[in-house]
């Protein structure tokens, strides 16, 4: 896997997605930090929310875009939709120098990232050969989101990433903590957690006419997650960052079988 070219932000040309939505709280965060780090700044985002939409493509019916205002256009489809659309029809001539995903509210942590559309709009930027950065503020019911944490960590914390540069076919994880910006206590390097229980739970319900209807839900406990992962990070109010890999082979399994399978 080769190295990724180092950029300058200055110049870059950013192309800012989400899941949560052209209307989304979040989306407005992140292109303040995007605009905090270029004036070329263009937003493709879906229509209405798509949290838990993963990595879906839409392949079955029409894409529609919408175009709201200059460099900002909202697509009726999934997260890697936008990215798509964004990369290959909206922006033209100079493709992006990154993709920024987020802001998500709500923390992608652990095994969030295997359902996050935020995630897996970054995931598309790698995979079309772009820089990507996945950024989620975690929270805590009943408290208000702090989105001025990821607003006043984000720009410096983006612009170092960038300069440092990371392989292809490797995106980043952002996770900012439930606190305010001034209680941030550092930003750790982490690694992807698990946590002790985490299952969809099913809710059976009924409507007004009797007819049975379910609602998805999660039930997680965290337990004592590894001091390296990000569910410690957030649990000591630091930011995560966390490097994943598109390839998803497991490497000793691979060695394993190798030796048993013909």
């Amino acid at each position: 896997m080769s190295a990724r070219k180092k950029a300058s932000s200055q110049g870059l040309r950013i192309l800012v997605a989400n899941d949560d939505g052209i209307n989304a709280p979040g989306l407005k965060v992140l292109e303040r930090i995007a605009k905090a780090l270029s004036d070329d700044v263009w937003i493709v985002a879906p229509e209405v929310e798509q949290s838990g939409a993963a990595h879906a493509l839409t392949l079955h019916e029409p894409l529609r875009l919408r175009k709201i205002s200059a460099r900002r256009y909202a697509v009726r489809g999934t997260p890697t939709d936008a990215v798509v659309m964004g990369i290959n029809q909206v922006i033209t001539g100079r493709r992006p120098d990154l993709v920024l995903s987020g802001v998500n509210r709500g923390g992608n942590l652990a095994e969030d990232v295997t359902y996050s559309g935020t995630v897996a709009a970054a995931m598309e930027g790698a995979l079309l050969g772009l820089p990507a950065i996945a950024l989620s503020q975690a929270y805590r019911v009943p408290d208000p989101v702090h989105w001025s944490t990821a607003e006043t960590h984000a720009p410096e914390l983006v612009r170092l990433l960038v300069k440092t540069g990371w392989p292809q076919d490797v995106l980043i994880n952002i996770n900012f903590p439930p606190v305010t910006a001034d209680r941030v206590t550092g930003t750790e390097v982490t690694v992807q957690g698990r946590r002790d229980i985490g299952s969809i739970v099913l809710h059976t319900r009924e409507d007004p006419r009797g007819n049975p209807y379910y609602w998805l839900g999660f039930r997680r406990q965290v337990g004592t997650p590894g001091e390296t992962t990000d569910l410690a990070a957030m649990a000591r109010g630091a930011i995560s960052v966390t490097p994943l890999k598109v390839d998803l082979t497991h490497e000793p399994t691979l060695r394993t079988l190798r030796k048993v399978l013909p």
